[in-house]
């Protein structure tokens, strides 16, 4: 017997989801995970070493929602410069959980990058203090316009400050940011320029040594790590992990590849350190900010949860909508 594929691309999921829908789809796949719901292997790597890039694959099964799909994606950081390419792409297939049919193909790109920064979001909207107002940004590319579109619909902005050192590339982030999101920008000439003063930070850079400085944070900060997610990156003075609360998505995706692999490496942190992780917070077992002085720290390294609860969200509803393309998938 033949079933359909649907295929979807990236024109497709922009049509069916955005930014306020993937932050509560994000914050529902944390909490299953946090209630012990759901199976997720950590990522599998290939290093492709001569061209400075990975592929990595990411399985997961939603026990409690019935889905179950895979991700696979690169890391190329120079593909922009060399090839004219996004350093990262992503393709998701989604599989039927009662007899293995696949039944989506879909670019997972656009979804790769809202998700990552729908994590961020929910990480602040837990953990930075309420009165929050500045926010910090180290890194302008592809996937800085997604933070910036999540903070700000979980934290009341009234300054965003912008670094890259591609100081044309940070500017044309401020314009777009404020432009499209409406958010009062400023372009800095130094990662310390932007997080002195700054309530909450974000870095999303590929840095394999750390910018930011542990001398320029103050009480009550709150960090989103979002840019390590290999072995030996890393954005933070190890420093700043020893006085802060650091909240992580997953143990062996966080000491593998985190924000927390570099420190834990040398035995500057250890799991005894961690405060929990961020599905055990949406769930409710384990506390966020505790004190307005309290520093915190979120080291993402992006779950394949997070890409199933929202490709599958964009499938139902492509289907409701009839877009995309059928194609006959070989079942026996």
């Amino acid at each position: 017997m033949a079933g359909q594929m649907r295929i979807l691309s990236s024109g497709d999921i922009a049509k069916v989801l955005d930014m306020p829908e993937v932050l509560d789809l994000v914050e529902q796949a944390f909490g299953e995970r946090g209630r012990g719901r759901v199976q997720m292997p950590p990522k599998s790597y290939l290093y492709f070493n001569e061209h400075g890039g990975d592929l990595r694959v990411m399985p997961a099964f939603m026990e409690g929602l019935g889905q179950a799909g895979v991700k696979m994606v690169n890391v190329h950081p120079q593909n922009p410069s060399r090839h004219g390419l996004p350093t990262v792409m992503a393709t998701i297939v989604l599989f039927k959980p009662e007899t293995g049919e696949p039944l989506a193909i879909m670019d997972g790109t656009r979804i790769t990058a809202m998700r990552t920064a729908a994590a961020a979001g929910v990480a602040t909207r837990y953990l930075a203090r309420p009165d929050s107002r500045v926010l910090g940004l180290i890194g302008a590319g592809y996937q800085s316009f997604y933070q910036l579109e999540a903070i700000r619909s979980v934290m009341r902005v009234a300054e965003c400050r912008i670094y890259d050192v591609v100081r044309e590339k940070a500017e044309n982030l401020a314009l777009v940011a404020a432009k499209r999101l409406k958010l009062k920008t400023v372009t800095c000439v130094s990662p310390e320029e932007v997080v002195r003063g700054s309530d909450v930070v974000v870095t999303v850079t590929p840095s394999t040594s750390p910018i930011v400085k542990n001398d320029w944070v103050t009480r009550g900060m709150h960090f989103n790590c979002v840019g390590a997610d290999a072995p030996g990156k890393q954005e933070l003075e190890a420093a700043i992990l020893t006085r802060a609360t650091v909240v992580i998505d997953d143990w062996e995706q966080a000491s593998h590849s985190g924000e927390m692999n570099v420190p834990f490496s040398r035995g500057e942190i250890t799991r005894a350190d961690i405060g929990g992780e961020i599905g055990e917070i949406v769930a409710g077992a384990v506390q966020g900010r505790t004190r307005d002085d309290e520093i915190t720290v979120f080291d993402t390294t992006g779950l394949a949860i997070q890409d199933v609860v929202c490709a599958w969200k964009a499938y139902v509803k492509a289907e409701q909508e009839g877009l995309g393309v059928l194609m006959e998938s070989l079942c026996v």
